[in-house]
């Protein structure tokens, strides 16, 4: 493995961007599939009912509190000792937890298993779309988030595609073997030259002390979590309890694995429309807060139309379009901050944007209980809350588009 990359690469299609993208592949396959086999899993291993929706909850949140951890770990040893270095342990504790989680038989191990694969999974992203956008040309680097982003999309949908194919164990058998091939290509990975260049200059760097020393500062990473709360509200809540939300209104016939792919497949087309969109237009901004109209309208109308399984599934893939400014949303957390923090924020900023499901299910639960509220009428009001926030957040952000990202923080 070379230590370093000298070169500045101006076109997308190179082998950092392709190793990234497929890294997270594998991070967006291995993350969903518990979306997708969370009821047929638990219903292998004997719960059914209210007990069947509760404990797939529970498991989640289990999971996304284990990715928080991970991303504040990960992120910190990123930016201490290497963006590549970080990288080798996740790939090798996820992997082994999906294969392990393919020989449950109980429910509190599966917890476990849920908890170490969230803390695996959770430097993917943040590294590898730092490692991209601090190897590319300024004009470029946001084509090479967008492959990056929209390869992660597309393993989202192939989650959901052998949804209908393969048994749950077989599945989890098969991200374990995934993650192992990944490890493999990654061997060829290299530290950019800015970060090895700013290593002997800067003391300081992943440091949470560092990180919130500074009020604007610590404002800014707050602003960032809050712009990507609202794609895991419709992806963790929204989709993931269709079946639920399809039962509250009478509709038989719904099929999870339907809804999931079209939202998957929406978010992707989503991805790289907004991604050359920024790129066109020479904007983060202008495009997050269109992709984010487009969502709340989408979501709107998931609630206004909810009457038949067919209009489920429209406003799926609809949902998702809205949803789909995560490849400009990760490239904008990246560039607002520093070499020696750039790891840490983006890989927390992500993984808490995910994680945020262990705050939002209590959050629909308790207004439902305390309002009286169906299932339906508690994600309403939860997504209001969510998508006003995180509308705000990017009104108040500065654009960072064409910003060079060789810059430390002090």
């Amino acid at each position: 493995m070379n230590s370093a990359n000298n070169k500045v690469y101006h076109s997308p299609f190179n082998i950092t961007v392709l190793v990234a993208g497929i890294g997270f592949f594998i991070d967006a396959f291995d993350l969903f599939l518990f979306n997708v086999y969370r009821i047929p899993s638990l219903k292998d291993l004997g719960l059914s009912g209210s007990e069947l929706t509760l404990t797939g909850e529970k498991l989640l949140s289990i999971q996304m509190a284990g990715m928080m951890l991970g991303g504040i770990i990960t992120g910190m040893y990123a930016d201490k000792k290497g963006r590549v270095t970080v990288l080798y342990g996740s790939i090798l504790l996820y992997s082994l937890a999906n294969f392990a989680n393919a020989f449950v038989h109980d429910v509190n191990t599966y917890a476990v298993i849920r908890f170490l694969a969230g803390v695996g999974l959770a430097g993917e992203l943040g590294a590898g779309i730092t490692l991209v956008s601090e190897s590319m040309s300024i004009e470029k680097r946001g084509y090479g988030t967008i492959l990056v982003a929209t390869l992660g999309a597309l393993g989202a949908v192939t989650a959901g595609l052998i949804g209908d194919f393969l048994p749950w164990r077989h599945a989890f058998l098969a991200a374990g073997v995934a993650g192992g091939i990944l490890l493999i290509l990654r061997m060829k990975s290299f530290e950019p030259s800015m970060f090895s260049e700013s290593k002997l200059t800067t003391e300081t760097r992943g440091s949470l002390r560092l990180l919130f020393s500074s009020p604007q500062r610590a404002l800014k990473y707050f602003a960032c979590i809050l712009m990507g709360i609202p794609i895991w509200y419709s992806i963790g809540l929204l989709i993931t309890l269709s079946p639920e939300i399809a039962k509250d209104h009478g509709i038989l016939g719904l099929k999870l694995s339907t809804c999931f792919i079209l939202f998957q497949v929406g978010i992707t087309s989503g991805d790289l429309l907004s991604g050359i969109l920024s790129q066109l237009f020479k904007s983060r901004k202008k495009i997050l807060i269109s992709f984010m109209a487009l969502g709340i309208l989408s979501t709107v109308y998931h609630f206004i139309r909810i009457n038949e399984s067919r209009q489920l599934n429209i406003t799926s893939f609809l949902m998702g379009l809205g949803c789909g400014y995560l490849s400009v949303f990760v490239t904008s957390t990246a560039e607002h901050f520093g070499i020696n923090l750039r790891v840490t924020v983006t890989a927390t900023v992500t993984n808490f944007m995910r994680g945020a499901l262990v705050l939002l299910i209590p959050l629909h639960q308790g207004i439902e209980h305390l309002f009286g509220l169906s299932l339906t009428g508690g994600l309403a009001i939860t997504g209001c809350i969510v998508w006003a926030l995180a509308l705000t957040s990017v009104l108040a952000l500065p654009d960072t588009f064409g910003r060079s990202l060789a810059f430390t923080e002090s």
